[in-house]
């Protein structure tokens, strides 16, 4: 029903006149999912991440090589050898509601999110106190030196080290901020937000970009070209790609594989691989209820896992596309590891995952696995691991949602028959799983943790180490002692590593490299 519901609402919008006309000011863009969720610290959603960086500024920020630029602030001096490290703000800087960006609302903005970031914990697990020195410098206190912090405060995957206003940033972590308001190049109109159909962001003509630099992924001067950009949530993939052809929406973030040839032969239409290092698809288990509380159930699934499968079905048969040798951390990157990865590339045997089953204890229990309906990669991983799990003997529970609600659903900490669950799929980033510091799967802090709250001491003791490591050697040396602990504790099983096609009209310039981007967008 609601399927149906989000469908019809998209295609009414699509029959608009005013959809057909394209002023050269409005640019309409299809995200990946609906945007069910506002606050771009509460959640891991990557579509939540996109909408992040039109509302909010960062401190420091990532450009097309990867490297940390200044963006929020002017600069930084280091002193008390590395200990203490000033930030200052740049002139200019305000809110959407008018008011002046103080250090004052970073130094909350900060302690918010570094509740709920993987590297923003580390960095402030190291952080005896930060304040406001004056309303434009911000002081960072350490017990001990952290060189990596201004790649912490720039980082561009998701749980974005968002700066708002002192008043929001005071929320709790854990609850979520609704109100909208940051120092970024767009402001969101709430008014128009139609969940599951439309969101639409206004050019915020009191946002002085950085007088410096070079436009370049998250970082440099951010230039918004248009005055509106409308999202337009669109779950059906013909649909979707008829627009497109159509010139009825300029962008479509993620066009489905299959649909990939009809768009590479349209009149007017680019498609390429926005992000190379892809994003790794992964299986998720609750670590918090039966089965698989216990790691001998789920070390024993490692053994019917089969990654091409998974990555033929989401990816389309252009092995381009895709990778399915993936192990904790993506592939590619310099932390990539080779460790035990013939847990998953050995010869799969079902009939022996069954008898495995059976000794770590498994006695049919009810497994409820979330199965997602409109987003087409994860709904394709969902429909494998279906079938995968009853092939074992699992006794599966498939209850399909939509993405927003498979978003919301997998925070409940509650048990599968009170509205819990006990499967999940989901990818991140590669950028996002390339190295510890921000990989937010493969923590075992339990309760902190990330959804499924896997407990692994190992795990976190490595990860420290991985900080305190002196150079790349010794940080692959302690990442590929965590890939073989991941294989031991199973917090999370990688599914193979997809490069998502964006398909847009060709007359839009100037597309950012390495992820979705407004700024500096323009149509020729």
């Amino acid at each position: 029903m609601r399927r149906r519901a989000v469908l019809g609402t998209a295609l009414a919008g699509l029959a608009a006149p005013g959809l057909r006309a394209q002023p050269a000011r409005v640019v309409k863009f299809v995200p990946q999912a609906d945007l069910a969720v506002l606050d771009p610290v509460w959640t891991t959603a990557t579509v939540t991440r996109n909408h992040g960086y039109l509302v909010f500024d960062t401190p420091y920020a990532t450009d097309s090589t990867f490297r940390t630029q200044p963006q929020m602030v002017q600069g930084h001096s280091v002193e008390r050898d590395g200990l203490e490290w000033r930030l200052t703000l740049r002139d200019g800087l305000r809110f959407h509601d008018g008011e002046p960006v103080r250090a004052q609302d970073v130094v909350p903005s900060l302690q918010r999110w570094g509740q709920r970031d993987a590297f923003g914990s580390a960095l402030m697990a190291v952080t005896e106190e930060i304040s406001a020195a004056s309303d434009r410098v911000v002081v960072f206190r350490l017990k001990k030196p952290f060189p990596l912090l201004p790649d912490a405060l720039g980082k561009s995957g998701v749980n974005m080290p968002a700066i708002m206003p002192e008043r929001l940033a005071r929320t709790d972590a854990n609850t979520r901020i609704n109100e909208m308001v940051g120092s970024g190049p767009y402001r969101f109109v709430p008014g128009e937000w139609r969940q599951g159909a439309l969101a639409v962001y206004q050019r915020f003509e009191g946002y002085v970009p950085r007088p410096d630099g070079t436009p370049s992924f998250t970082a440099g001067p951010k230039v918004a070209n248009f005055d509106r950009v409308e999202w337009h949530i669109i779950p059906d993939a013909s649909t979707a790609a008829n627009a497109l052809l159509a010139g009825e929406v300029d962008w479509w973030e993620r066009a489905a594989a299959d649909m990939l040839p009809l768009l590479r032969r349209g009149r007017g239409v680019t498609t390429k691989v926005l992000e190379p290092t892809g994003a790794l698809q992964f299986l998720r288990f609750n670590h918090l209820h039966p089965p698989f509380d216990n790691p001998a159930v789920r070390r024993a699934i490692l053994g019917a896992i089969r990654q091409t499968d998974y990555m033929q079905a989401a990816g389309g048969t252009d092995p381009a596309l895709w990778n399915d040798r993936c192990g904790a951390f993506t592939p590619g990157t310099p932390l990539a590891s080779e460790a035990g990865m013939d847990v998953l590339t050995g010869p799969r045997d079902l009939e022996k995952v069954k008898r495995d089953l059976a000794t770590a204890g498994y006695r049919g229990e009810r497994v409820v696995m979330l199965g997602v309906t409109d987003v087409p990669e994860i709904a394709a991983i969902c429909e494998v691991a279906g079938d995968m799990f009853r092939r074992i003997g699992m006794n599966l529970d498939y209850q399909t949602v939509d993405w927003g609600t498979a978003v919301q659903r997998r925070t409940s900490t509650a048990p599968p028959d009170r509205g819990g669950w006990n499967i999940h799929h989901s990818g991140f980033a590669g950028l996002d799983m390339a190295s510890p510091a921000a990989n937010l799967a493969i923590r075992g802090n339990g309760a902190q943790a990330w959804v499924g709250w896997p407990t692994s001491p190992r795990l976190e003791a490595l990860r420290a180490a991985w900080f305190e490591a002196p150079d790349l050697p010794a940080q692959k040396r302690i990442c590929d002692e965590m890939q073989r602990q991941v294989w031991q504790d199973v917090p999370y099983i990688p599914l193979g590593l997809i490069r998502r096609a964006t398909a847009y009209r060709s007359n839009l310039q100037d597309m950012a490299e390495n992820g979705v981007m407004f700024t500096g967008l323009r149509r020729a």
